[in-house]
């Protein structure tokens, strides 16, 4: 049996890490596989490329209602090193429950208050005269939206990273954002910074309007730009799902995390009292199925989150907490059968 019909038959709960391409944006990749060429050559062949990659940048900012300007970049990582390294503000402020994509670039930034379910307290002055402000719209592990239209930045420049949001939510009133094509059913290895001033980055020479080298990858942007474009709206079902879902965790002795807070419905996190988060995912992948710990990034390596450290809980709490994320696909018959194996395990774990 192949790893690929092995794989069909798990159960994947882990979208917030990679989401599967949409057929459409398979379709369109292969499309372009097929016949392109580099849009920066001056021949005919690379002049048609160059006209369907300015259509493509016209069709993101379209389907994500962006007035702005749209940078390709290899993915959401790049985009925030991009507008956060190069951007003409000696000062960055961010807040401690950030993906580490964006910690890392802001070594030394100024961190700003959380709440208890991770929420940025506005209360805090800013000073805004060359600041930038660097917060993710959706929270990667805990799935909390950040009320990023209620921060007082009084002039400074914010930063959303929105790996998380978009194609899910409406985008942030924001003056540089970051997204990511895989979180949304595009291919993996693309993403984009959209910027309202191109003046508050500092170029760089190459391609995409000097702001980025290295020859853009047609077939991924085109994949990207169908990824979008046939998404529908499935938060309302989400929502039904892990209404269910909450209901039967804590029944069953668990507890939600970031509870009683704004959550996007495709993301939850859950602590199991008395398992580590090790070993429940061991459990889990050992019945089929696929969750995580935190971030993707680091899960690798199952350090306590930073995040839910931040936001107050032990690290002997933390240390049990698992992320379970949904899909356009997920279905009652999903989470019924990861709820059945979350109580057995929990059970066993009391016992």
């Amino acid at each position: 049996m192949s790893n690929a019909r092995l794989a069909a038959k798990r159960l994947y709960l882990d979208h917030a890490a990679t989401t599967p391409m949409l057929p459409q944006a398979q379709a369109a990749m292969v499309a372009a596989l097929s016949n392109w060429a580099n849009p920066s050559s001056p021949h005919a062949d690379g002049r048609a490329a160059r006209a369907t990659l300015e259509d493509a940048r016209k069709r993101i900012a379209a389907a994500l209602g962006w007035d702005g300007h749209v940078i390709f970049t290899s993915g959401a990582s790049e985009a925030i090193a991009i507008g956060l390294l190069r951007a003409k503000a000696g000062r960055i402020m961010t807040s401690p429950v950030e993906h580490d994509a964006v910690l890392r670039v802001a070594k030394g930034a100024e961190l700003l208050a959380v709440d208890g379910d991770g929420i940025v307290q506005s209360a805090v002055r800013l000073e805004p005269v060359g600041t930038i402000i660097a917060i993710q719209h959706v929270n990667n592990e805990t799935g909390v939206i950040q009320p990023l239209d209620r921060i007082d930045r009084d002039g400074a420049i914010l930063f959303a990273d929105c790996a998380q949001s978009a194609g899910k939510l409406v985008l942030p009133d924001a003056d540089m954002i970051a997204i990511s094509a895989h979180k949304f059913g595009g291919p993996p290895g693309i993403g984009a910074l959209l910027i309202r001033d191109l003046a508050l980055i500092e170029p760089s020479g190459g391609q995409e309007q000097g702001y980025r080298a290295g020859t853009e990858n047609l077939p991924a942007i085109l994949a990207m730009v169908a990824a979008l474009e046939a998404r529908e709206d499935w938060l309302p079902r989400a929502a039904d799902l892990r209404a269910r879902l909450d209901a039967g965790i804590e029944a069953a002795g668990g507890i939600i995390v970031a509870r009683d807070a704004p959550r996007i419905p495709a993301i939850a996190s859950y602590r199991m009292p008395g398992l580590s988060a090790r070993a429940q995912l061991i459990q889990f992948d050992l019945k089929g199925i696929s969750v995580s710990a935190g971030s993707a990034c680091s899960s690798g390596s199952l350090k306590t989150s930073h995040v839910l450290g931040a936001m107050g809980w032990e690290d002997a709490a933390a240390s049990e907490v698992v992320r379970v994320s949904f899909g356009p696909q997920t279905g009652d018959s999903e989470v019924d059968s990861f709820l059945a194996v979350w109580t057995a395990m929990a059970h066993r774990a009391r016992s």
